[in-house]
């Protein structure tokens, strides 16, 4: 690796740790309907199990209200065991065609746990971006050892780590931010 690609690394690592926090954000329950709720769950589907959202076709027509149209009629009763087993907490009703999820309110205590999930799921995506920088640096160390590049050089790479561990921080801490206000939102 040279100086490039371990910035580059960095850059992509950093970024895929904002995607998984969105995605766990976009799966998280705010009491208006959202097919994020529910597109990422795992169907048994002919023995192997499969993202929902690739069986099925998921709207909210209204505001507390999912409906899950399969592709195939026969993955109804697997679709339904998957959201039972799922922690979203709603019951689905099964009319042999379709499935309906009506998300109730949530009261002040599920907000709070939600937004205390929020933190816990914020919070690792900062020990991630961390180790990334940390691994960064190591990876910087050794061509500054094998004299790869110089001393000065490597006090660049880890300030630009740095940088890119700030930015990918900052946007952690408005993602959380923003999911807080809308879970605590009535």
């Amino acid at each position: 690796m040279d100086y490039d690609e371990i910035l580059f690394d960095v850059e992509v690592r950093m970024e895929k740790t904002i995607d998984v926090l969105t995605g766990e954000y976009r799966g998280m329950r705010t009491g208006r309907a959202n097919p994020g709720l529910v597109e990422n769950l795992r169907v048994d589907y002919y023995g192997s199990p499969t993202p929902l959202r690739q069986i099925a076709n998921i709207s909210a027509p209204e505001a507390n209200l999912l409906v899950i149209k399969p592709y195939d009629p026969s993955s109804l009763g697997g679709i339904e065991k998957a959201i039972q087993k799922s922690e979203i907490g709603i019951q689905p009703q099964n009319d042999g065609r379709i499935i309906r999820l009506v998300i109730p309110p949530l009261s002040e205590e599920r907000r709070k746990q939600l937004v205390s999930r929020a933190k816990d799921v914020a919070e690792e995506a900062r020990i991630s971006a961390r180790n990334i920088r940390r691994e960064g640096n190591k990876a910087a160390e050794s061509l500054e050892k094998d004299g790869t590049i110089s001393e000065d050089d490597l006090e660049k790479l880890k300030g630009e780590i740095q940088k890119l561990t700030d930015k990918t921080i900052e946007k952690i801490d408005a993602a959380f931010k923003e999911k807080s206000k809308e879970l605590m939102e009535m």
